[in-house]
């Protein structure tokens, strides 16, 4: 008796249909690989963006977003009757000076990469001279008798200078473990990029002191 056309081919469907229907939600075993069950053959790649960087970048949008916050709340406090113009320090002329410099060196320093660690080691005392010019800021405005509560202008600055300090702090420590990686390394991959994340924050917050410098002085 003759069966008919193409029975056999139907029922060997089948049986594939069933084997991959058990294998559904499982690890794909070698056979299934050398097979072709593995649900394709294209690469898994992971964030095109190394997770030290997409950390930082969250990171200083973080930061972003909590100075537009104080801006705001400068713009509306700075409407009121009680608000009276702070005097201009002439130190943070020096301090300005003092960070762009650091910048300037630290961009220097990575691109031409001989005496690395002189750079990072000079940029890193210019960030410990503008804290110390920061504080002598503080000093002359204590002088004059203006304290944090003295007027809403007072508080801001205090408060400004301050968490930017904090920041600036923050790359001076970071500076000093780059330093420490150059010191054992000499410039292998993992100190370029740890120097690449420290120049970015770094650059970051010398641009951030002069939008303070424009907000508090300037608006």
């Amino acid at each position: 008796m003759r069966r008919p056309f193409g029975t056999g081919i139907r029922v060997a469907d089948v049986f594939r249909d069933a084997r991959l229907w058990s294998d559904f939600g499982t690890p794909p075993s070698d056979d299934h690989r050398r097979g072709g069950f593995d649900g394709g053959s294209e690469p898994q790649h992971g964030l095109p963006v190394p997770n030290a960087q997409f950390g930082l970048w969250l990171f200083l949008g973080t930061v972003t977003m909590l100075f537009a916050g104080f801006t705001s709340a400068y713009l509306v406090r700075q409407a009121g009757s009680d608000w009276q113009p702070l005097p201009y320090p002439p130190i943070l002329w020096i301090n300005t000076g003092v960070l762009v410099l650091s910048s300037v060196l630290l961009e220097v320093g990575r691109r031409r990469q001989r005496a690395l660690r002189r750079w990072i080691l000079g940029v890193t005392v210019l960030g410990v001279l503008f804290l110390f010019g920061q504080l002598l800021a503080w000093r002359a405005l204590r002088a004059q008798g203006i304290y944090l509560p003295t007027n809403p202008h007072s508080s801001f600055f205090y408060i400004l200078t301050g968490v930017h300090g904090a920041h600036v702090l923050g790359g001076v420590i970071t500076l000093l473990s780059v330093l420490a990686l150059v010191w054992r390394d000499a410039l292998g991959e993992r100190t370029a990029r740890r120097l690449s994340l420290c120049a970015v924050y770094w650059h970051f917050v010398g641009g951030l002191w002069l939008y303070l410098l424009f907000v508090l002085f300037l608006l």
